[in-house]
């Protein structure tokens, strides 16, 4: 009974934030579509399993990386600001390149669209780390990104690379998994 009310939660939470919402073009800033990943973002921080070494306290901050975009930094910001998850904060960093993805210490890392360009400079960068890689660019999973958002029938969808999470040391929730499209590259780069 408490399994099927935690299931039942978690899939209200993943509607509420946006497996039904439509991404719609407003202000970046207030936009639905930077919403709603803004949502999944926090949902993915309770449902991805760091190796144990990762935080040196209980209290530490899960930090999230983004480069690219201040407006979706705002958003998340707004979207994360006073939750916890056990007794973690978030703290949300502004990247200006992808450089500094590597010295971030981030746990988590936004590479927005405008830096597409870039991302497989940053996931070189990260080899080796246990970096959750978050993008929003085509074929970012299959390059060996661990989650790409995508837009389907104006829904905002995501891909997650098992290879590229198991690699990085990440164990994700078969929640999560249940719910996203599965890329599977045998990642041996990153």
């Amino acid at each position: 009974m408490k399994r099927l009310r935690l299931r039942l939660a978690l899939a209200a939470t993943f509607l509420i934030f946006g497996l039904q919402a439509r991404a719609q073009n407003f202000d970046a800033a207030g936009s639905s579509e930077y919403l709603v990943k803004a949502g999944f973002i926090y949902n993915f921080a309770k449902l991805v399993e760091w190796p144990a070494a990762t935080f040196t306290s209980p209290g530490e901050p899960i930090v999230i990386g983004v480069l690219g975009s201040d407006s979706f930094a705002t958003t998340l910001e707004r979207v994360v600001d006073g939750k916890k998850i056990e007794l973690r904060p978030f703290t949300v960093k502004r990247l200006k390149s992808a450089k500094d993805s590597k010295d971030c210490a981030c746990h988590m890392l936004f590479i927005a669209s405008a830096e597409s360009p870039h991302s497989d400079e940053v996931l070189q960068l990260l080899k080796g780390t246990s970096v959750l890689t978050i993008a929003e660019t085509p074929g970012f999973s299959k390059q060996g990104g661990i989650i790409n958002f995508v837009l389907e029938d104006s829904k905002v969808r995501f891909e997650v690379n098992v290879d590229a999470a198991k690699h990085a040391g990440l164990n994700i929730s078969s929640r999560l998994l249940s719910l996203a499209k599965i890329v599977q590259t045998n990642v041996t780069a990153r």
